[in-house]
């Protein structure tokens, strides 16, 4: 990115990050909630660097991991407004770097034991408030027996056995998300998608690239690969049959969600559509994806969020009631309820709704970069009773608290 011997500007970091991504002024001033001219006079040096919540959604929008990439200034990475570790990140990173040498004489379990262990853990990661803790208690086991059916069982069995080992994949890849462990969540989501092609599994291959879909769109890269890998998913399923509806609508939301993130609001429409008429045939949702009514509706606040309609995601918030069978994933889109009203400049909302977000799932709003730093915002800027509201939340989720 640099020579080695001239220190890059803010405004060449912004350039290079920019480009990286393949997005225009345009884009990523609307994306930010700004325009493009914004954009170029911060490359240009014409605009100082801009505040705290600012410099966020930029990293955000752009994918960059630390903000001292962009900044080039060190004391911005902090507890504050960095990533947090679990505690048990390492032992489960170790349990997915080690391949355990299978011995031919070891009894694998078959795939139908293998199929309800992993119906268990989703069980357990959906169902627990403090579900990365309670889900590290069983990945490292569930690795180890996963990788030795697929490796040991035979012909179709052996399939089924690939497919569940994809889902203890997107199970490690969930575990590592948010967290300061980018390449590990890239691998879990790449070893899921070369399973699911080895079980020869369409339901099993859409699955995985709406993980791997999350991992780019979250880094904001290669869009339009993802968005292509998605369409080829959907190729695969037929939207008139049952079982593949699911699925079917599931990718036409991934395709959404991406075009949302890069700021094409009619392809993003269309497609949320496509997966909302998809939801509306279903009785109830998928059994671990969670795909149905409830899921599509709650996505439309991020799709709108992150095309930056603030009055629009609030709209469709103020129709929903967030009732998804997961604790995780209602405080999550709790917590995209509260970015909703964010945009709109009401901090007295947000500081209640992420309130809420911490009573559902205190593990989930603990390591949403979206609540640390607007937290850490509101607490040194907002006005006395949402400051003080932002603080004593801070304090719950031991971020340090301004002063």
């Amino acid at each position: 990115m640099a020579d080695g011997n001239t220190p890059m500007s803010f405004g060449e970091r912004l350039r290079f990050y920019r480009d990286r991504a393949g997005m225009t002024r345009p884009v990523l001033g609307q994306l930010c909630g700004r325009s493009g001219e914004w954009v170029k006079g911060l490359e240009n040096g014409g605009i100082l660097m801009p505040r705290m919540h600012l410099l966020l959604r930029i990293a955000e929008v752009l994918g960059v991991e630390d903000l001292a990439d962009l900044t080039g200034e060190q004391r911005l990475t902090s507890a504050t407004y960095g990533k947090r570790r679990h505690e048990h990140a390492d032992r489960i990173g170790h349990a997915l770097a080690v391949f355990p040498i299978v011995s031919p004489d070891r009894e694998p379990l078959s795939a139908d034991a293998l199929a309800a262990n992993v119906r268990q853990a989703w069980m357990v990661w959906h169902g627990s408030p403090q579900h990365r803790t309670a889900i590290a208690a069983v990945l490292p086991r569930l690795l180890d027996d996963a990788r030795t059916s697929a490796k040991l069982l035979e012909g179709r069995d052996r399939r089924n056995a690939l497919a569940s080992l994809a889902q203890v994949y997107h199970l490690a890849q969930l575990y590592f998300s948010f967290q300061p462990m980018h390449d590990l969540v890239m691998l879990t989501g790449d070893r899921a998608m070369h399973v699911a092609q080895d079980a020869d599994d369409p339901h099993a291959i859409a699955a995985a690239a709406w993980y791997v879909n999350h991992v780019y769109r979250d880094a904001a890269i290669n869009a339009e690969a993802r968005i292509e890998l998605a369409h080829q998913a959907t190729r695969l399923l037929r939207p008139e049959n049952d079982a593949d509806r699911p699925l079917w609508g599931l990718m036409h939301l991934a395709i959404a969600l991406s075009h949302a993130k890069t700021g094409r609001r009619g392809d993003a429409e269309r497609h949320w559509g496509l997966a909302h008429d998809a939801a509306q045939t279903l009785d109830g949702h998928h059994p671990w994806l969670l795909f149905g009514k409830d899921m599509v509706d709650a996505y439309a606040v991020t799709m709108y969020a992150d095309l930056t309609v603030a009055h629009e995601a609030v709209r469709q918030a103020d129709r929903i009631t967030i009732a998804l069978p997961s604790a995780t994933r209602r405080s999550f889109h709790t917590i995209e309820v509260a970015r909703a009203y964010h945009l709109k400049n009401e901090p007295l909302a947000t500081v209640h709704l992420l309130n809420k977000a911490y009573e559902i799932a205190p593990e989930t709003i603990g390591y949403n970069l979206f609540t640390r730093a607007v937290l850490a915002d509101l607490g040194a800027h907002g006005g006395t009773t949402v400051r003080d509201d932002a603080r004593e939340l801070a304090g719950k989720l031991q971020l340090p608290v301004a002063s």
